[in-house]
């Protein structure tokens, strides 16, 4: 499979960007969509098969390559099998946390969650979650998935409300995703993420690649700087859940196997020796 071409103008200009000097280009990645499929227990994903040697292939080419996620950094390391991938970062909740190859480093878990860890049982009890609502603790965010529902769209605008006015009363944030919300920390986003691997890369191109709402906040970042000068290329791991990204993305591709054929294609593409564009 060749390079696909971007079908925005936009988007054609941060590729070609990128493949002129993809020793200085920026990649970011999301984790559940993007590079692994989803399933219904958030602990059984992993990273689709293909992920790691296309990995291993491309982020020794490109200037940095960092996978940003909301999961822990190390979790998504393990369920990724990303360790010992030369050149990789993880930044893991959003950003809080950060791998480097060794060790994950990060601030103290913010005090909210220990006090909706103990509150949220008797919560979803109280307001009666149906069977297949699921809690997954993160250690620094609570995520309260419904995939496993009978109806996971009845689930979520039943929990949606309450669960809003309990993040609020101790300070945390929000996010909905895919059958998920999660309640985590303000202060960090993939945004502010990816913008600050800018600061640090000083890249020639940024390129980012998601599926959820939560990745909003870095297709944000990129639009924005762009708007500033610097080349970005935005791609859609698609779905049918969600389409807000594909509705913005430069490139929409088919799911985590998608996203593995277009790292290869951009290995190949960028590979010592090859022209771009033959």
């Amino acid at each position: 499979m060749g390079l696909p071409t971007p079908e925005t103008e936009t988007g054609r200009t941060g590729l070609a960007a990128l493949l002129e000097n993809p020793a200085q280009a920026l990649l970011g990645l999301d984790f559940d969509g993007t590079l692994a499929p989803i399933v219904p227990d958030p602990d059984q994903a992993r990273a689709h098969p293909g992920v790691r040697p296309a990995l291993e292939r491309l982020a020794p080419l490109l200037g940095r390559v960092a996978v940003i996620t909301g999961r822990p950094a190390g979790v998504a390391v393990d369920y990724g099998g990303l360790a010992g991938i030369p050149g990789l970062t993880v930044l893991g909740h959003y950003g809080l946390e950060r791998w480097n190859g060794d060790e994950v480093t990060g601030p103290p878990a913010a005090a909210g969650i220990e006090t909706v860890r103990r509150q949220l049982p008797a919560l979803l009890e109280s307001i009666g979650a149906p069977p297949g609502t699921a809690v997954e603790d993160k250690d620094r965010s609570l995520a309260v998935h419904v995939r496993r529902a009978a109806d996971p769209a009845a689930a979520l605008a039943l929990l949606e409300a309450p669960l809003r006015s309990l993040a609020e009363q101790v300070g945390l944030l929000v996010e909905p995703g895919r059958m998920v919300i999660e309640l985590r920390p303000p202060g960090a986003d993939k945004g502010g993420a990816l913008r600050a691997l800018v600061v640090e890369a000083r890249p020639s191109a940024v390129m980012f690649i998601g599926d959820d709402l939560g990745d909003l906040a870095a297709f944000d970042a990129v639009d924005g700087l762009r708007e500033h000068g610097l080349p970005g290329l935005l791609v859609c791991s698609g779905s049918t859940e969600v389409t807000a990204l594909a509705e913005r993305a430069d490139l929409v591709v088919d799911g985590p196997q998608g996203v593995v054929a277009l790292l290869d294609a951009l290995a190949d593409e960028v590979s010592p020796g090859r022209r771009p564009g033959r």
